[in-house]
């Protein structure tokens, strides 16, 4: 029984006190509202957009990395390290491709010269051997072996010095 009074008794009780508080607290939102006085200022005028055609498109990219690490080096004293590539030579073909998408499938020996086969991002092979330039960073073949390519690179490190590095190119094989 006394389970069954506060069971219907208590929800009586709150329903009591709860009434009371909304009434005081909806006559004090609206007595705020009443006296609120809202301003808002007005907003400026948009400026006048004036398009501005871009004529420097044919011109040398500035953001062009080679061109960046050239301007360096050129501004560059020297380093301790005596690394420095040849930028008055002749770029070849395969200088402007990264060495991660340059792969090598063969080799071939001609008139006692060993050439390795490269494939370049899956679609052409050429030819390399030692002396030739390759990669973006002034890689220079030293060595053509029967399953790898060994390549000098000289690079412009965090300092802003030239640095040298060795990487290698390993023989792929075939896809069955």
């Amino acid at each position: 029984m006394k389970k069954l009074l506060c069971v219907i008794g208590l929800p009586l009780v709150l329903a009591a006190c709860g009434d009371s508080s909304n009434q005081e607290i909806q006559a004090w939102m609206d007595k705020t509202k009443q006296e609120t006085v809202a301003s808002i200022p007005p907003l400026k005028e948009p400026k006048e957009f004036i398009p501005i055609n871009y004529d420097k498109k044919d011109e040398a990219d500035p953001f062009n990395p080679v061109k960046l690490q050239s301007a360096l080096a050129k501004m560059s004293p020297g380093n301790s390290h005596g690394f420095k590539p040849d930028l008055d030579r002749r770029r070849e073909a395969l200088e402007s491709i990264p060495l991660d998408v340059i792969k090598m499938v063969g080799t071939i020996t001609q008139g006692g010269v060993h050439y390795a086969l490269v494939e370049v991002d899956g679609k052409a092979v050429n030819q390399v051997k030692a002396g030739n330039y390759i990669g973006q960073n002034y890689g220079l073949i030293t060595k053509v072996n029967d399953d790898s390519i060994e390549i000098k690179e000289i690079y412009l490190d965090a300092g802003g010095d030239w640095s040298e590095r060795v990487q290698k190119i390993e023989l792929q094989e075939a896809k069955k």
